[in-house]
């Protein structure tokens, strides 16, 4: 079992519910999903930086991204509709909690200057996180790398407000900013 989903069941779960007085387990916020995206701009001119992330993605994730298109033609940026344009990967279960672990416990903490992640929520307790680079997680292998690309996290959570997503979040250790 994964480490972290090891104490989100044993501890978080237990302290969420003393918490906010909640009388059933099922009530308790819990995360739902994480989908990591890359949007890859200059794909449409070399397919070959597509591949190269779709390549780097899978390596941090560990499952395969899908290609994303474009939903409208961009004549400024030379964009049709239909271009593949970025990858993306949802992670759920044991993969969800075993790159979040990663991404608390090694990569965030790896980042110079690092002094914590700003808690702005979307309002109904997600939270999402943008990365300008890809090389923080430890999984790339720094001699390889080509381009550099950026990458936004999402976690999804079925909390009901910014209050408990922020409580669940906390639990489970993301290193967010002393106010």
């Amino acid at each position: 079992m994964a480490r972290l989903l090891e104490k989100y069941k044993n501890e978080v779960l237990g302290a969420l519910q003393k918490k906010f007085g909640f009388n059933n387990i099922n009530r308790v916020p819990r995360l739902e999903k994480i989908v990591i995206n890359m949007g890859v701009g200059q794909a449409a001119q070399d397919k070959s930086l597509l591949d190269e992330a779709e390549k780097i993605l899978a390596q941090i994730s560990g499952q395969r991204p899908v290609r994303r298109l474009a939903k409208n033609a961009i004549a400024g940026f030379k964009i049709r509709k239909g271009y593949p344009v970025g990858c993306k990967v949802t992670l759920r279960g044991k993969r969800m909690f075993e790159f979040l672990d990663r991404l608390i416990n090694i990569a965030l903490p790896g980042v110079k200057d690092f002094r914590g992640l700003p808690n702005k929520f979307d309002g109904r307790g997600n939270y999402s996180l943008g990365r300008p680079d890809h090389t923080i997680f430890p999984e790339i292998d720094l001699d390889k790398v080509n381009n550099t690309y950026g990458m936004d996290i999402c976690v999804v959570t079925t909390a009901r407000n910014d209050e408990e997503g922020l409580a669940l979040l906390q639990e489970i250790g993301f290193p967010f900013k002393k106010n």
